[in-house]
């Protein structure tokens, strides 16, 4: 299965903890969740429109128009910005390690504001864990 995933789901895929729209989008998550957590290269497509995890949830009215368009489109455009992202192949875990050596707190909290998973899942434990580390060595 090619794994296609839009910019914001980078970070999604890196906060996940197991909750989700429905059982369905869950079970969902939870296969393509443990497919890119694996520690060989996964290469993923980045779209700037509908992808693999969007098949699952139950807000998608139709290809690249979920019932929150507006809000996931500026979740998209924010990554794509700070992170100088194009749409085209990547190495999901190489991807991962730059957004995680580049992204501050101030950065995560532009990107997700109003994201209703932000405040209950595992996102800033695990996206910032390099900004934390780096501030520990600089002290």
């Amino acid at each position: 299965m090619g794994i296609k995933l839009r910019p914001h789901h980078l970070l999604c895929t890196q906060g996940y903890s197991g909750k989700g729209y429905s059982e369905e989008f869950v079970e969902h998550m939870n296969e393509v969740v443990a497919m890119l957590r694996r520690e060989e290269p996964t290469l993923i497509d980045l779209t700037f429109s509908t992808d693999t995890l969007c098949g699952a949830c139950p807000n998608m009215k139709a290809v690249d128009n979920c019932e929150t368009n507006e809000k996931v489109k500026r979740y998209d455009r924010k990554v794509v910005e700070y992170f100088q992202l194009e749409e085209k192949e990547y190495v999901y875990q190489e991807l991962v390690k730059q957004i995680r050596e580049q992204i501050t707190p101030e950065m995560l909290e532009d990107i997700c504001d109003g994201c209703s998973w932000y405040p209950i899942s595992a996102c800033r434990k695990k996206i910032l864990c390099n900004y934390f580390q780096r501030l520990d060595k600089a002290e």
